[in-house]
């Protein structure tokens, strides 16, 4: 048994009052498994954790079975045999991808339970099935505590799921609902992106005032992350002429409060066609909790989309030909520094906060901080004969661990490209082009704190699938570094850098004063 990270659970302080000491699943059960009848979105139930971001990564997961066979190696051998109990070890091998690296796990089979031995968290629609428990069990222990999985972020779920590039996108609604062209070309975005494999989540961001979790009258869940299981362009025949259909198939974590607008289970919609007809443009709904949605309603109401794409595996993008170097990095001290006093505070004041860092040190801000922006790590690679269209990707070292000491929370990340003269061969000297990544994201707002930061050539994040890269996004031949940054000073962390583009392009580390 665990015993360890047993005790780090049991005091999740919203359940104590119900939470009981964790049973074994042949305690809860007879005849536990693994998975009955494979693996599906349908075995996906959220429970009494505030964790549908995670959730939701999961049931994308689940749809790809070259995925979730890294994440749960060697599953048949996992799995109970009746017939050997005497090999049966009561323990389970899970594999998380970290910071570049595929991390091993091991839990036991012990699971927290209520007063009435139902478990807590998330489970199965299927009683005796314990996959995505123990999932979320191994989850957990990485991240130090079930309660560290209380309230997280979908971007960086599917990336420790798959080692795949993760991109938030915020939508722009009014523009989008206005012009119909931006609306098919972003309806294009993700159905290309949903055909090339890549896992795909959606939520509602509440507005000021707004409480997460709260209904709208159409049934969807503000905060509540959804994925996209399906994408379809279809015509209809309507009334002796031809109607277009953009739709989108989701599925709520929860399997209940689903969509009741247009095209909701029951509406008025489906009379339009045959139930043949239905199944045979792939309109269907496979899982309890999955509903399908007209495309400009989906742009009305959901503000930010995650779309995670299988850069590693050429199993699943076999035209894709695109190249990955990855540099690791630390946001540094001086040597021997004392420690910054300075207390990071929301607000305007802490914007225009100007540090005084140590010139040697390696953590200074954002480029709002001109006076100490250029101390920070600095990576240089060059661009030769023609264009190159790239993506960069930062992402830094989980603190989600911390939360059961009382800390926890990831800094404000973000990097600048800079194109430097030929002779720039320090810290930038030569300096003779900028190019930005917003710490605000497209949608404005607060500077966030996001695990990871990811961007195409041109600053921005992209909207378009890696393989059509944007011309604007190009870089011309040159030489170009990247900042890696925080938002403010003296703030210190590990971080790895991920280049990608379609020629082998060498990033190294620049070193200087």
């Amino acid at each position: 048994m665990d015993q360890a990270f047993q005790d780090k659970y049991i005091k999740y302080q919203p359940l104590l009052d119900v939470i009981e000491p964790a049973l074994g699943t042949s305690e809860i059960c007879k005849d536990p498994r693994l998975f009955v009848d494979g693996i599906s979105t349908r075995d996906l139930h959220q429970g009494s954790l505030g964790n549908c971001w995670m959730v939701a990564a999961i049931s994308c997961l689940a749809s790809e079975p070259s995925l979730w066979k890294k994440v749960i190696p060697d599953h048949v051998d996992q799995e109970w045999n009746p017939k050997r109990p005497n090999l049966y070890a009561g323990i389970f091998h899970f594999r998380f991808w970290r910071l570049g690296r595929w991390t091993d796990v091991v839990v036991d089979d012990r699971l927290p339970v209520s007063s009435d031995g139902v478990l807590l968290f998330c489970r199965s629609a299927t009683p005796r099935e314990f996959w995505s428990a123990l999932l979320e069990k191994a989850y957990a222990k990485l991240n130090g505590c079930y309660e560290a999985l209380e309230g997280g972020n979908t971007t960086e779920a599917l990336i420790d799921f798959t080692g795949g590039v993760s991109e938030p996108l915020s939508l722009d609604r009014e523009a989008l609902s206005q012009h119909s062209d931006q609306r098919r070309a972003f309806f294009q975005t993700l159905a290309k992106a949903h055909e090339r494999k890549a896992l795909i989540t959606c939520s509602i961001r509440p507005a000021e005032g707004e409480t997460v979790e709260s209904v709208l009258d159409c049934g969807l869940v503000r905060g509540h992350a959804y994925g996209i299981t399906a994408v379809r362009k279809m015509r209809l025949a309507e009334m002796g002429w031809m109607s277009r259909l953009f739709m989108v198939r989701m599925r709520n974590p929860w399997g209940t409060t689903d969509w009741t607008g247009a095209w909701s289970q029951g509406s008025q919609e489906w009379h339009q066609m045959s139930r043949a007809e239905r199944e045979k443009m792939g309109l269907i709904v496979r899982d309890v909790g999955e509903f399908w949605i007209d495309f400009e309603d989906f742009c009305q109401y959901f503000t930010d989309v995650v779309v995670c794409r299988m850069v590693e595996s050429s199993l699943l993008w076999p035209s894709s030909h695109w190249r990955e170097v990855r540099c690791y990095g630390e946001w540094a001290s001086a040597p021997n520094s004392p420690p910054s006093t300075k207390k990071e505070e929301d607000g305007a004041e802490v914007g225009g906060w100007e540090a005084k860092v140590d010139k040697r040190s390696r953590c200074g801000g954002c480029i709002n901080h001109r006076d100490t922006f250029l101390h920070n790590p600095q990576f240089m690679f060059e661009v030769r004969g023609k264009e190159e269209d790239m993506l960069i990707c930062l992402q830094q070292e989980d603190r989600r661990i911390q939360r059961k000491d009382g800390g926890g929370e990831n800094l404000p990340i973000g990097f600048e490209v800079l194109k430097v003269s030929s002779s720039g061969t320090k810290m930038c000297s030569g300096l003779t082009k900028q190019i930005t990544l917003p710490y605000r994201g497209p949608g404005g707002g607060e500077p966030r704190q996001p695990g990871t930061v990811c961007g195409g050539a041109g600053g921005q994040l992209r909207l378009h699938g890696l393989p059509q890269c944007d011309p604007e996004g190009a870089l011309t031949p040159g030489r170009y570094v990247v900042l890696p940054t925080t938002f403010l000073p003296e703030a210190t962390g590990r971080f790895l850098l991920r280049l990608f583009s379609h020629s082998h392009i060498p990033l190294r580390s620049v070193t200087g004063n």
